[in-house]
């Protein structure tokens, strides 16, 4: 089937594939079973190349001591991010556990803290204007739908058709972890994706690529940048800014963390809670709720 749609992307030139070693199959085998997304698995077993590459050796061959030197060497001299490090280290801690079955001491040592910098937020008027810049309708469909419900790239790039409810406006979502969540979803939005699907009619997944496969995150990120650009929009944003500008949207709006925290699908509500931290208007609602607590005495 044809499809009206193109990628953002250019086509790559297609390189040959050199087919993985049995030892990293087995981890990727591994980390499906464990249901982990396909992101993880790529940076995770990267994480485990990397340090291959720099011992030069088979990770099977790696004693703990060579991974404890080489974490201190991540922390110390990389100049990486420590969001890389945490991906690098947790790869390897999945591959010597998991795929090893070996229980280092080391593992229960390190602690790789997570960066403490804030999102980026763009305001209501920003989204606004981005998603105007955006003529084509699929991509306007999945980057209005990612704000509109605080999606992950790869939860709305992965929707199906049937994943959309008209009848009760929700979407099921299949979350990290393998985690469902229903996310309501407004009526102008599903009239949009309605208008998109007409045009189409793609089938399973609402976002079709090539080859029947979702489109790719890849050339939803592009669509984006350019969006960006159109709009001069100079913050520092990426498509992940619009499922941190939904969330501190509700936030203003007076809806509880809790319920934030339902509508992301995040285990934690302390992944939630830094949304606090993002909006002035935080103090209002909470100047507001203690004056009309103080009303009632």
């Amino acid at each position: 089937m044809k499809h009206l749609h193109q990628d953002y992307t250019k086509k790559p030139v297609k390189k040959k594939r050199s087919k993985p070693s049995p030892l990293r199959q087995r981890m990727l085998e591994d980390m499906e079973l464990h249901d982990y997304a396909k992101s993880t698995q790529r940076d995770y077993s990267n994480g485990v190349l990397r340090l291959a590459r720099y011992y030069k050796r088979s990770p099977d061959k790696i004693t703990e001591d060579e991974v404890r030197s080489y974490i201190i060497f991540l922390k110390k001299e990389s100049g990486l991010s420590l969001d890389a490090i945490r991906s690098i280290f947790y790869g390897i801690k999945f591959f010597y556990q998991k795929t090893m079955g070996v229980d280092w001491k080391i593992f229960d040592i390190i602690r790789i803290p997570k960066s403490k910098h804030l999102p980026s937020v763009l305001s209501c008027e920003e989204v606004k204007k981005l998603l105007s810049y955006i003529r084509k309708p699929m991509y306007r469909s999945i980057l209005t739908l990612i704000y509109s419900c605080g999606l992950r790239i790869s939860e709305c790039t992965n929707l199906k058709v049937d994943d959309i409810d008209r009848s009760r406006l929700v979407v099921t979502v299949k979350g990290k972890g393998g985690k469902y969540r229903n996310v309501p979803i407004h009526e102008k939005v599903l009239d949009l994706i309605g208008q998109y699907w007409q045009l189409n009619r793609p089938y399973p997944y609402l976002f079709l690529g090539y080859r029947g496969k979702p489109i790719s995150n890849a050339s939803v990120r592009a669509a984006f940048r350019d969006a960006c650009r159109k709009a001069e929009i100079k913050k520092k944003a990426t498509v992940h800014t619009l499922r941190h500008s939904y969330a501190t949207h509700l936030l203003e709006n007076g809806v509880s963390i809790r319920i934030i925290q339902g509508a992301l699908g995040h285990s934690s509500s302390r992944s939630t809670a830094r949304y606090t931290h993002l909006t002035s208007k935080t103090d209002e609602v909470m100047v507001h709720a203690v004056n009309q607590m103080m009303a009632k005495l």
